[in-house]
């Protein structure tokens, strides 16, 4: 039988679960798995549910257990699981992120469709060829950055792209980019937010002496660096250690935190609350 992956988010009350079981139980469902999380400062309730069930169609599903989902005001959403999310991924020059979901990706520990990869610069255009994805380089300047947006947008819709990964991009997104792809726009930003934005973050965390220098993956909204957090982690810096070194454990980091989100995205874990934080079930 087919798995499917079901998520849905409504008001805290009683009943909840068993509501959704008995569902699922009406269709012939197998339960596989089940995380919950009910959040007591918005009185909301996550569910994403793994089950098997004899039916072909994540629609099919979808329509059986609407009318349940209505009845708890929740906000569904069905896929199944063999549908993998389709990613763009955006990139400058640097290409220690890019590289790295790339081999997650063919291991199989990532478990996304790439179709195409898009570059404000043509430096890793043989890096994308290797793995036989599709490569558009798309050049940003001042005066051009509409049009560069909308050629993006074009591409998202060409190639049936669900969700957009900026992996080490460097260029601000406009607000009606934003706007266009809410809560579909993840972005690894080079630092532990908040704090040291800006430039050169590493360089700035060396300056003040700090003992921890992180990452932070997080949705990409009209206020910069503000998005809802998805995943961080930190490194133990000292004193003996140079900016440079910094450097180059931040891009480790980065490489994680970022594959973790994308990957917490593609597999449908993450719930939005209050439009500033995250439940990510593990």
């Amino acid at each position: 039988m087919p798995t499917f992956i079901l998520t849905m988010s409504c008001p805290d009350q009683k009943g909840l679960v068993a509501a959704t079981s008995n569902a699922l139980v009406d269709l012939d469902a197998n339960i596989l798995q089940n995380d919950q999380f009910s959040d007591p400062a918005t009185a909301t309730f996550c569910m994403r549910t793994r089950f098997e069930a004899p039916l072909f169609e994540a629609d099919e599903v979808k329509a059986a257990l609407s009318p349940t989902a209505a009845r708890l005001d929740g906000r569904l959403q069905v896929r199944r699981e063999d549908h993998k999310r389709r990613a763009m991924l955006l990139v400058s020059k640097y290409d220690h992120c890019l590289v790295d979901l790339l081999y997650r990706r063919g291991t199989g520990e990532l478990p996304v469709d790439i179709p195409i990869i898009v570059s404000n610069h043509p430096d890793l255009r043989d890096t994308v060829s290797r793995h036989d994805i599709a490569f558009e380089h798309v050049p940003v300047t001042r005066e051009s950055k509409a049009v560069a947006e909308t050629r993006v947008l074009d591409l998202v819709n060409k190639h049936r792209v669900d969700f957009v990964v900026l992996a080490r991009y460097m260029q601000i997104l406009s607000n009606d980019f934003c706007a266009k792809m809410a809560g579909n726009v993840i972005n690894i930003h080079h630092s532990f937010l908040p704090g040291f934005k800006g430039a050169k973050p590493y360089h700035q965390a060396w300056e003040r002496g700090v003992k921890l220098i992180g990452a932070t993956a997080h949705y990409v909204t009209a206020d910069l660096d503000e998005g809802p957090i998805i995943d961080q982690d930190v490194a133990s810096v000292s004193h003996r250690d140079t900016a440079e070194q910094m450097v180059t454990q931040g891009r480790d980091i980065e490489r994680r935190v970022l594959a973790r989100a994308v990957k917490a995205h593609a597999e449908d874990r993450i719930f939005m609350l209050d439009n500033a934080r995250t439940v990510v079930f593990d």
